[in-house]
């Protein structure tokens, strides 16, 4: 509890709010290298997870990769990219690291996405007549938006979690007060950041899952309440009987 205490007390402390060191410089390099690694990504994986969603082609290949992208270590990839890249390119190391840890992720939602779509339901939009170009941006796009705010929530918290070990190759971010701690054994220092970086980790899930709610189709949220309340019958059913 000490521990505590004292962790939230280094996080209040006015020196911490000051400087070239301060936690709002850190909190900012935290979220623009987020923010950068995690756009790039999507720029890659979203065209690539449509096109294999709405195709059907290549979903073997990108179910391998991104399995085997997964499986990758965050650390150890960041150190090989560093060291390929060399010395003077650590932030370009330490974005393309980004990257490819957030590209399975996003992949995996948007072509997920487009694959949980009723048959039925693009069929009837290619009967009435609309262009395959129609049916992606009016029904196949609309309809698969959730799935990829999913895969964006993940490759986000995972791109969280890589910047924080990044300031081992001094990129900033609020991983460095916890390597400093480390080394100065100030474990209030530690897990203070440990702290903040958790709460911005929660405050970024938080605002992707609202998103992701209001992303949803206002009949797919109906269709979804009318299959919990038609799920809920049979049990209370069940349940009235038991007891008679």
């Amino acid at each position: 509890m000490t521990l505590l205490t004292d962790a939230i007390a280094w996080i209040f402390a006015s020196e911490q709010w000051s400087g070239d060191g301060a936690l709002p410089i850190l909190f900012f390099e935290h979220l623009w290298l987020t923010a950068v690694g995690v756009i790039a990504a999507a720029i890659i994986a979203a065209p690539a997870g449509w096109l294999i969603g709405h195709t059907g082609r290549g979903r073997e290949i990108a179910v391998g990769l991104t399995g085997a992208a997964r499986a990758v270590p965050s650390f150890g990839l960041l150190l090989l990219l560093v060291l390929l890249f060399g010395v003077l390119h650590k932030p370009e190391a330490a974005i393309v690291t980004f990257v490819i840890l957030a590209v399975p992720s996003l992949l995996a939602g948007a072509y997920a996405g487009l694959e949980a779509i009723d048959r039925q339901t693009v069929g009837a939009a290619r009967a009435v007549g609309m262009s395959e170009w129609q049916i992606f941006f009016r029904v196949e796009l609309p309809l698969s938006l959730p799935l990829l705010i999913g895969g964006l929530r993940s490759a986000t918290l995972q791109v969280v979690a890589t910047v924080t070990i990044a300031a081992y190759v001094n990129l900033g971010g609020l991983g460095m007060p916890i390597i400093t701690g480390l080394a100065l054994r100030r474990y209030d220092m530690v897990l203070g950041a440990a702290i903040l970086v958790a709460l911005l980790a929660l405050a970024i899930d938080g605002v992707l899952a609202i998103t992701q709610r209001f992303a949803t189709p206002r009949g797919v949220r109906a269709g979804r309440g009318t299959v919990r309340r038609a799920r809920r019958r049979p049990a209370a059913s069940a349940r009235q009987h038991t007891s008679a």
